[in-house]
């Protein structure tokens, strides 16, 4: 019985496998019936396409170019169809074998006593292994195609973010059919991506609200609603009700109230979205793609509630008294709409962008939706210009005096006006990625520069208001620590002045490193770290983006370098003990130092590394050489001044037959200014190299001596106190030391005397001879003393004769 079952699976057999005619039937009314593939060679096309898979991914490694990602995009897309149609071709040849494989049957049990020939063995055997060879092709193929449908993911994900960057793209015009196309004939693509991760969204949602979740999940929402509403209101007043009844009536209570408003609404917005983030992803069930949708929804409140709540604090609608800026009331109800207009739209086109993200959508989609951002947001730049334009003119037009505007305000304004119409333009020649660049970095900008000032204002105010001796915590320090109120002073500048460098510090860094989602705090203190921790200056690495960077942070160096010279020279030095010589001094050798820092950091920004600078030091070597030496030699000559101060600023000096009044000592000369109030340039060399008379070092007096000859025949002691009743009662001369009359000489002309008195400074010392002549002419003159003749011969020859004349008239020597 056994044997004739055996023969009988080996005719099933052969007249499958065997039988030329039933086969062709057998694959014709397959192929009319369901279009079967054509058979394909998979053992040589697997080992091709993974060749394929294998060089697409390595070309996406590299590539930036939005062109040749789309392209490579194609080309996994197409490879992910050969890889199914592929393995739709060898499923048949599988269930082939399969079938083969059930007509035989399977081996015989050991001791059912059943034995078959070695043919079906060896058959059954051939079969198990060509079906084990079609089962690996078919994973392989499913592995191809999984590996291209993710490369291709990857690839929408890299065209996305590039979007972000490659500002140079042209995406299409605004005008154009291609840019509203996503609107119109959405891809079936992005349509599905978007309802599988609402899906999403609806599944979270219905966790949400099952049963033992739902009345948390009410809680967290009525919380949140009332923290928007109620707690930022109340929040606000305690704010409000602090700065009044306990901080001194000033600048410091308005800049504090104008803080306090713009704080409120943050806590406010960004707890509210916290709250709603924890009724509806605190389940352990939600999906991560889900839960990390939800958590770029809270960091983007941030940036929302900065928005808002910066904007109410600038305007301050409600309360006019705690306006920091100089904006009239009728400006500040006509921009009131725009602070919450704005962040609105920030936060639903941001949530666009992170949805298309998040579902991976095509990169049209992602372009349409950067494009209407950009649109929006620069719509509502121009509207802002144009509205407090038309406002101001309604003002003017009524007979009224609008607001004195500051240059800062003008400048900002046309910025915005010029960004405005910079983002309109570019969406219409077609370049999204640049437009939205500037939307959001109009938006960024804003957002540092409101913050910087209204925090700088509240650390100025409050260094004056806490170390000023007219408040109760000054007089406690003053009573404290027993210092003078000049020292608090001096101390309420520094800090003022450092809490001031440190939040330019800050809005710089914040401003270099980019608008939304490019930073976050934490993220720019680490970069800080790293800038000046030297890493910076590892590599040379010149880039465009480097080079603008450099470019920044040069313009900021100079007007921080610029602020903190006005400060020194205006605010802080001048209440110190120090000369203006040696003020001069300092804040010039700060300005020199600080333009050579500033202008190394902005190389080391821009990537130049100094281990390479070898060939400047060659070139300067070489130039030196030949004529740069005395630059240098008056450069360190200037230094020398600066530091060791042999002369300083408003000494009075003599070189070279030159005598004036040093004005300034700069980096290569140094300006004398004359009697006649021309200016001499000399080199500083010459200042250390030769002889200089210093009338002025080491508050030196001045001196008033003059000399006159008297006759033989008048009375010493009565001219020696007539002499001295003068310099006495002149008020230029000084008390101490007392003046003194000398018996300079005896001469056949007469009685020489000498009077000397001593001045304030030797820049008196013209006047008060001047006066002194005068009054002792006058005195003598009165008292009937002359002065002796010179004793001058005048030859004249009469009649052949020799003839000896002296002439008449006083004398007198100075």
């Amino acid at each position: 019985m056994s044997t004739l079952l055996t023969w009988f699976r080996l005719f099933l057999l052969a007249l499958v496998t065997l039988s030329p005619v039933v086969a062709q039937a057998a694959d014709d009314a397959s192929a009319q019936s369901q279009d079967a593939p054509v058979k394909v060679n998979a053992a040589v096309e697997l080992p091709k396409m993974q060749k394929v898979l294998d060089k697409i991914k390595q070309q996406v490694s590299g590539e930036t170019n939005d062109s040749k990602l789309s392209a490579l995009n194609d080309m996994a897309l197409e490879l992910s169809s050969d890889a199914d149609t592929l393995t739709q071709g060898i499923t048949p040849q599988r269930a082939q074998l399969v079938a083969q494989l059930a007509v035989l049957g399977p081996p015989p049990k050991p001791q059912s006593g059943v034995k078959e020939t070695s043919e079906v063995t060896s058959k059954r055997r051939n079969l198990e292994n060509q079906k084990g060879k079609i089962d690996d092709q078919i994973t392989q193929a499913e592995s191809i195609k999984s590996s291209a449908i993710n490369l291709s993911a990857q690839i929408v994900n890299l065209r996305r973010d590039a979007l972000k960057t490659q500002l140079a793209l042209n995406a299409g015009s605004l005008l154009g059919p291609h840019f509203w196309s996503p609107l119109f004939t959405p891809q079936s693509d992005d349509n599905q991506k978007v309802r599988d991760f609402c899906d999403e969204l609806a599944q979270t949602a219905a966790m949400s609200w099952e049963p033992g979740w739902r009345l948390g999940t009410v809680l967290w929402i009525v919380l949140s609603v009332l923290v928007a509403t109620l707690g930022r209101r109340y929040l606000e007043q305690f704010l409000a009700w602090v700065g009044i009844n306990h901080l001194p009536e000033g600048r410091l209570r308005r800049s504090f109230l104008a803080a306090a408003t713009a704080l409120t609404s943050l806590l406010a917005i960004v707890l509210a979205f916290n709250f709603l983030n924890l009724a509806f992803t605190r389940h352990d069930n939600v999906m991560d793609d889900v839960r990390d949708f939800a958590d770029k929804l809270v960091n983007l409140s941030i940036l929302c509630g900065l928005i808002a709540g910066l904007g109410r604090a600038f305007l301050s609608t409600r309360r006019p008294s705690w306006r920091l800026p100089n904006i009239s009331n009728e400006v500040a109800l006509a921009l009131k709409p725009f602070p919450p207009l704005t962040a609105v739209l920030v936060f639903v086109f941001q949530t666009i962008e992170i949805l298309n993200s998040s579902a991976n959508t095509s990169v049209s989609t992602t372009v349409f939706a950067n494009g209407l951002t950009a649109l929006l947001i620069g719509a509502t730049a121009l509207s802002i210009s144009l509205r407090t334009n038309r406002v101001r003119r309604k003002i003017i037009l009524s007979g009224a005096q609008p607001e004195a505007k500051s240059t800062l305000v003008g400048l900002i304004q046309m910025a915005i006006t010029l960004v405005g119409v910079a983002i309109m333009i570019t969406l219409l020649i077609g370049y999204i990625t640049l437009a939205r660049f500037l939307s959001y970095e109009l938006i960024w900008i804003g957002i540092v520069f409101g913050s910087f000032y209204i925090l700088s204002q509240l650390v100025s105010d409050a260094c004056e208001t806490f170390f000023s001796t007219n408040t109760s915590t000054g007089k406690s320090i003053q009573r404290s620590l027993n210092i003078d109120e000049r020292h608090l002073a001096q101390v309420s500048t520094l800090l003022g002045a450092i809490g001031k460098t440190v939040l330019v510090l800050a809005a710089a860094m914040a401003a270099l490193n980019g608008t939304f989602g490019s930073g976050t705090p934490i993220e720019l203190v680490q970069k800080a770290i790293e800038f000046w921790g030297g890493k910076g200056l590892e590599s040379l690495n010149i880039v465009p983006a480097h080079v603008l960077n450099a470019l920044l942070s040069l313009v900021v160096g100079i007007y921080v370098l610029r602020s903190v010279k006005r400060w020194l020279e205006h605010d802080f030095l001048p209440k110190t003990t120090m000369d203006v010589g040696m003020r001069v001094s300092l804040i010039t050798l700060f300005s020199n130092l600080g333009y050579v820092v500033v202008f190394l950091l902005a190389l080391s920004i821009m990537g130049l590394q100094w281990n390479k600078l070898a060939w400047i030091v060659s070139a300067l070597s070489v130039g030196i050489g030949f004529g740069l030496q005395e630059i240098v030699k008056n450069f360190i000559s200037g230094l020398i001044l600066l530091t060791e101060r042999p002369v300083k600023v408003g000494d009075l000096v003599s070189i070279s037959g030159i005598e004036g009044d040093i004005r300034r000592i700069n980096v290569r000369a140094t300006e004398i200014q004359l009697g006649d109030k021309s200016t001499v340039i000399v080199p500083n060399s010459q200042l250390i190299s030769q002889n200089v008379r210093n009338a002025t070092m080491g508050n030196a007096q001045g001196v008033a001596t003059i000399t006159l000859t008297f006759p033989l025949d008048i009375d010493p002691e009565k001219v020696r106190e007539l002499l001295l009743d003068v310099y006495n009662e002149n008020e230029r001369i000084l008390e101490t030391p007392e003046p003194s009359v000398s018996f300079k000489d005896l001469t056949s002309a007469g009685i020489v005397l000498a009077v000397t008195g001593n001045v304030a400074s030797p820049r008196q010392v013209s006047g008060a001879k001047s006066d002194l002549l005068f009054d002792i002419l006058t005195r003598l003159r009165k008292e009937g003393v002359v002065l002796s003749t010179p004793q001058t011969m005048i030859v004249e020859q009469r009649n052949g004769n020799l003839v000896v004349k002296e002439p008449e008239g006083p004398a007198t020597e100075g």
